[in-house]
């Protein structure tokens, strides 16, 4: 199953680990996932124009079976990711750090929504939840 990773990435690549946990933990259950900054962009090496970097995250989301949004941070992008795949009936799950705040909006779109305490504990979330699109 392909799942797209929605999440926050700043250019100074200051939450890079955090992204590389979450796309271990989709990896080790068993989804094949893409994320733009890393797959698209390879971490900042390349910068697109705002509309073609939209057209590609477009495209890679639907290519996708099951959008999967972090938020670990909130983000502008993160929200148009979301109800772009929605629209387009791809499932929408959110993980997110316990307490964080998801908003009504999201939580209205989300399949599953997932608190972590630490980001590992995703690897746990996906595999037993069995994830379905």
């Amino acid at each position: 199953m392909r799942a797209f990773l929605s999440i926050k990435y700043h250019a100074d690549q200051s939450n890079r680990a955090h992204i590389e946990t979450v796309l271990a933990a989709l990896a080790r259950a068993g989804f094949t996932a893409t994320h733009i900054a890393r797959d698209v962009e390879h971490w900042g090496a390349l910068a697109l124009p705002p509309r073609e970097l939209m057209a590609r995250t477009f495209a890679a989301i639907d290519a996708c079976d099951l959008v999967v949004v972090d938020l670990a941070e909130k983000g502008v992008g993160v929200g148009i990711e979301a109800g772009y795949a929605h629209a387009r009936k791809i499932p929408v799950v959110i993980s997110a750090p316990r307490g964080a705040d998801v908003s009504t909006t999201l939580q209205g779109i989300a399949r599953q929504i997932f608190f972590y305490d630490e980001p590992s504990d995703l690897a746990r979330f996906f595999v037993s939840e069995k994830i379905v699109a």
